[in-house]
């Protein structure tokens, strides 16, 4: 089993609600975002796959983030856009552009700070 990561970034506002008294006001964030994939076999160039154009479809998740509000966002009209509810958004969003490939999501990490996140890790 092979696992690659890739490294992006997107900057955003939310509003928590049910939380600590802090994160109810609204706030922001510059969110570092951390896929990896994993995949058993190497293709004919020695690689999972190209980290081109695995960037290229984290870069297409980043731009449905970038400079939003998240609480206005459709898929969090039913849930506080945490950063766990965000790293299960990402992996769905990403997976998708990965059907057709040779791999699959193992874990997205969502850092809302340099030392907290959380980690979304999809069910086999």
């Amino acid at each position: 089993m092979f696992e690659l990561k890739v490294i992006d970034h997107f900057a955003a506002a939310h509003q928590l609600k049910m939380v600590a008294e802090k994160c109810e006001n609204l706030h922001g964030h510059n969110w570092k975002v951390e896929v990896c994939v994993v995949g058993q076999n190497l293709n004919e160039a020695g690689v999972l796959v190209d980290f081109g154009e695995l960037k290229d479809y984290v870069s297409q998740v980043m731009d449905l983030l970038d400079h939003k509000f998240l609480n206005e966002l459709d898929f969090l009209s039913d849930r506080n856009p945490s950063s766990e509810n965000i790293a299960k958004y990402i992996a769905a969003e990403l997976q998708t552009r990965l059907e057709d490939g040779p791999v699959n999501i193992s874990r997205i990490t969502v850092w809302e700070s340099e030392s907290t996140c959380a980690t979304y890790v999809p069910e086999t």
